[in-house]
């Protein structure tokens, strides 16, 4: 972990010839990232629920490395109803000790869909080897779309939950270095003590997950270069490997 500072590099406020101004130390402070106040929960929530009713509908032959279909929803759901028990309305300072929590929570619901993912693609393989039916060729361009949305979904929740240091680091004023760029930041005066929300994090992971690439929020930091390659990885595995190659069979 690198030193957190109270101020973004360059906003000192010095006197003299080369003392930035009122207006760049306000916009430096803005591109740092405004401390955010605070927001509901219920978005993540029903993007979580929205991520379990979708591994729900799998195909069994892709969760044959899960173990008994109810296991990944049930723990999931377990982990989902304690974060609510503990605190089900908003997201604030003193939810940081259920940190962990929501970060295993994201972790299960991801490495469930990557092994989902390989499962496909192991599935997919299989059939061409032996010249399978259509129908088992329809089958996994049906299986492929909840796990694309899923991969949306649990980078999302990643972004959101890890961006400068968490949900709740963000409402600290002298927060680390952001890990995203959003165009909100660049552009101090088009939105004026503006913070992202999950939705914020939610497209961003939809437009890398399209683009193979970020469009107008930009990584900033390590971890969140390797996690959006990651996403675009799985994505181009999914769309550009799977469904063509799905395709391919059904004709």
């Amino acid at each position: 972990m690198s030193e957190t500072p109270s101020e973004p590099s360059g906003s000192t406020t010095a006197a003299g010839p080369g003392a930035p101004s009122d207006r760049q130390t306000r916009d430096d402070r803005v591109a740092w990232g405004v401390p955010s106040t605070g927001e509901p929960r219920w978005p993540a929530i029903v993007a979580v629920l929205v991520a379990i009713a979708l591994q729900v509908i799998l195909p069994d032959t892709l969760i044959q490395g899960l173990g008994p279909r109810w296991l990944i929803p049930a723990l999931e759901g377990a982990l989902l109803v304690a974060l609510l028990i503990a605190n089900p309305h908003q997201v604030d300072r003193a939810e940081s000790n259920l940190r962990l929590l929501s970060l295993a929570l994201i972790a299960v619901i991801t490495v469930a869909n990557m092994v989902a993912l390989g499962e496909l693609i192991r599935a997919l393989l299989e059939v061409a080897s032996a010249r399978g039916h259509a129908a088992d060729g329809r089958t996994l361009v049906f299986a492929s779309v909840p796990i694309w949305l899923t991969n949306v979904i649990a980078f999302g929740l990643w972004y959101w939950e890890l961006d400068r240091g968490g949900v709740t680091a963000r409402m600290l004023p002298n927060h680390r270095q952001p890990d995203f760029l959003f165009p909100q930041m660049t552009v101090p005066g088009s939105a004026p003590d503006w913070a992202p929300k999950f939705v914020d994090y939610l497209y961003t992971s939809f437009t890398n997950a399209t683009a193979f690439s970020p469009t107008d929020t930009m990584p900033l930091t390590p971890w969140a270069k390797l996690l959006m390659m990651l996403q675009s990885l799985a994505s181009l595995l999914t769309v550009a490997l799977v469904i063509s190659r799905a395709v391919n069979i059904l004709k």
